[in-house]
């Protein structure tokens, strides 16, 4: 089950560089691939705005 990522998202950039599977994207609100996603859920534990959550 793939992570995704909310409208609480303020698109800092963190999240991107935690990803060890490079599965999320840039936006004006980012967006993870949840084909790529392995659910480690590093990205949740770095994000600022908690705006990443469980699928």
């Amino acid at each position: 089950m793939a992570y995704v990522i909310t409208e609480d998202c303020i698109a800092c950039g963190t999240c991107i560089d935690e990803c060890p599977v490079e599965a999320i994207s840039e936006g004006d609100i980012y967006k993870i691939d949840p084909e790529i996603c392995t659910d480690c859920g590093t990205c949740a534990d770095a994000c600022p705005t908690e705006a990443i959550k469980p699928a």
